[in-house]
């Protein structure tokens, strides 16, 4: 009877609930049952082993999930800061005292070509139509050239698409007197040299003085020391378009020369970015 006594009181002390102590998980001594410390030397019944087991899988879980987020996240920033950082800029100009007119229309073409290059290129219309933009003289106007100049000197500028309509067989006053007030830009550094340009040219007839113009605009820059880009072909020294009814829409021809232009700008201004 003794003995049947003693057995049961060994079975109830087996079955008894085990005093135990929850604590963080994230501790490096911890087994994976290291969420539960054992109060006493008594072996824990087989519930209460799978209990503990789902209580630690769904704490690892979530801890799991969560630094998977977190690491997605610092690799998102990551490579938005690096985009921001390797950006290659290729600021547009429409000397057309016209403001939002077929020059600039067509230099956002040439662009919008030179954009789709790559995702690190990023451009910006500067359309000089109603700004007021005076000739060089000894001391600098007051007018809109400064706010200009400015954008011009952003460190990431890698090239410039300059687009004028041809006034009798020649470049436009307005783009003129923009070439020559890039003149801080020359002395006393030579802030634009090694960057690639492009000339976008329209006219009022197929055989309008284009490629006249392209040539003025071209030798002008070769003085801040830029390199000249051809398209390719058919736009092997720039682009030239005619404006019909105020209008390039229908200047097939044209158009494709805009866009080759714009490419391959943008192609060489990638290459000397990463060369420098």
């Amino acid at each position: 009877m003794k003995n049947q006594k003693t057995r049961a009181t060994h079975a109830e002390q087996h079955e008894r609930p085990i005093p135990t102590q929850l604590y963080d998980c994230a501790g490096p001594d911890f087994s994976v049952f290291g969420c539960v410390r054992i109060l006493n030397s008594e072996t824990v019944n087989s519930n209460q082993r799978k209990s503990m087991k789902k209580n630690v899988d769904r704490r690892q879980f979530i801890a799991g999930a969560g630094a998977a987020a977190l690491a997605a996240t610092a690799t998102s920033a990551f490579g938005a800061e690096t985009d921001v950082r390797n950006a290659v800029k290729i600021f547009g100009v429409s000397c057309s005292p016209r403001r939002g007119m077929t020059t600039a229309k067509a230099v956002e073409t040439a662009l919008e070509a030179a954009k789709s290059v790559d995702s690190r290129i990023q451009i910006e219309l500067i359309d000089l139509g109603g700004l007021s933009i005076a000739p060089w003289s000894p001391k600098p106007p007051e007018d809109d050239m400064k706010g200009i100049l400015q954008k011009l000197r952003d460190p990431a500028l890698g090239g410039l698409i300059i687009g004028t309509p041809c006034y009798f067989r020649a470049m436009s006053g307005l783009a003129k007197c923009f070439l020559e007030r890039l003149a801080p830009l020359r002395e006393p550094q030579m802030v634009l040299a090694g960057k690639p340009f492009g000339v976008v040219t329209v006219g009022a007839f197929r055989n309008g003085g284009q490629e006249m113009a392209i040539e003025q605009v071209q030798a002008i820059l070769l003085c801040f020391g830029m390199i000249p880009v051809g398209g390719h072909a058919p736009a092997f020294q720039g682009a030239t378009l005619l404006s019909a009814e105020d209008s390039i829409a229908k200047d097939e021809l044209g158009l494709k020369t805009a866009i080759q232009l714009g490419k391959r700008v943008g192609e060489v201004a990638l290459q000397l970015a990463a060369k420098s």
